[in-house]
């Protein structure tokens, strides 16, 4: 079977819908591609960020549920998310952008050979931005061409997600002998792992660590992880492949924008595995991307009540100009 071919999108949870939107758009200048509900608990929104097309690979997503806590950091969680940019100096860029606009950083540093700058947001989720002036491995997306980033400084898509995990033996015999992964590299406690053409779109760190508390999943923490397949058949054929290994599986999961199938890999770690399309542009075109409520066909006759549950958050930016910065 085809291995799988890089990280498709990640999960999070955030304290506030508008802030979040607000960070994403203002500050990371990535796109909202999808504004629409998790399909799950339909008083929660799910917000899709993404490049300038909404392609496989390069989205972070969000919920907002009701009343959750604020989550706890440690050991067993999906700790970091990174992000492509095109080059080192892009970094100086982020720098510069990141101490105007008050966003705590650690300053440029180098990891595993790769110039990396980490940050976090109003919530303590954990970022990084990763540069690509080296790497080599699977394409990365294309930027949002609308946004306020200059061009050849803006995020591209997603780069190595960082795993935190205390049974680090178990862990690695699961991504190596199931999913296929190959350790590269390591750093101290840190073990990079990669799949199908691999380079920062197709990697995974995992950090073992028995000395933290166990992580809290709540707001400001990551929900899952998701990887690339090209097709149903091929999700057919992982479900297959976990299940042999006696991994529980939610079974085939229609997303309307792309096809889905999820599993328990480990102690709170929480893998989906995401066919590349259809895409987000199935109910809305290129040019207002993002800017209505977009609900799945099995949805949309309950549209009425879901926008009485969901607060109305204005996402318009098709009249605006963003001044590049």
């Amino acid at each position: 079977m085809n291995p799988l071919k890089g990280i498709h999108h990640v999960t999070a949870i955030t304290s506030s819908a508008e802030k979040n939107y607000d960070f994403f758009t203002n500050v990371l200048g990535m796109r909202l591609v999808k504004k629409t509900v998790n399909q799950d608990d339909i008083q929660t929104y799910h917000l899709f960020f993404a490049d300038d097309k909404g392609s496989a690979g390069t989205d972070m997503t969000f919920f907002d549920f009701p009343g959750i806590q604020k989550g706890v950091h440690g050991t067993d969680e999906i700790a970091k998310t990174s992000f492509r940019v095109p080059t080192d100096a892009a970094l100086d860029y982020w720098v510069k952008r990141f101490d105007r606009l008050a966003v705590k950083h650690t300053g440029i540093q180098t990891f595993f050979g790769k110039q990396t700058l980490s940050f976090i947001d109003f919530d303590d989720q954990q970022y990084q931005l990763i540069s690509d002036e080296h790497n080599k491995g699977i394409a990365s997306g294309t930027p949002w061409q609308d946004g306020p980033i200059p061009l050849e400084y803006a995020i591209t898509g997603l780069g190595p997600v960082f795993i935190r995990i205390a049974p680090f033996d178990y862990f690695k015999e699961v991504l190596e002998k199931v999913f296929f992964f190959k350790e590269i590299a390591q750093e101290g406690n840190f073990h990079l792992f990669e799949m199908g053409e691999g380079g920062n779109g197709a990697q995974v760190v995992v950090e073992h660590n028995e000395s933290l508390p166990r992580a809290q999943q709540g707001f400001g923490t990551v929900h899952h992880v998701a990887f690339r397949v090209d097709n149903r058949e091929e999700l057919d054929a992982w479900m297959e492949r976990l299940e042999s290994y006696r991994f529980n599986t939610s079974g085939y999961v229609n997303r309307y924008f792309f096809e889905s199938l999820y599993a328990r890999v480990a102690p709170q770690i929480l893998f989906e595995f995401a066919t590349d399309g259809p895409g987000f542009m199935g109910d809305e075109p290129y040019e207002t991307l993002g800017e209505k409520l977009s609900l799945p066909p099995f949805l949309e006759q309950k549209r009425e009540h879901i926008e009485k549950l969901v607060r109305p958050i204005d996402t318009v930016r098709s009249t605006k100009t963003f001044v590049k910065d």
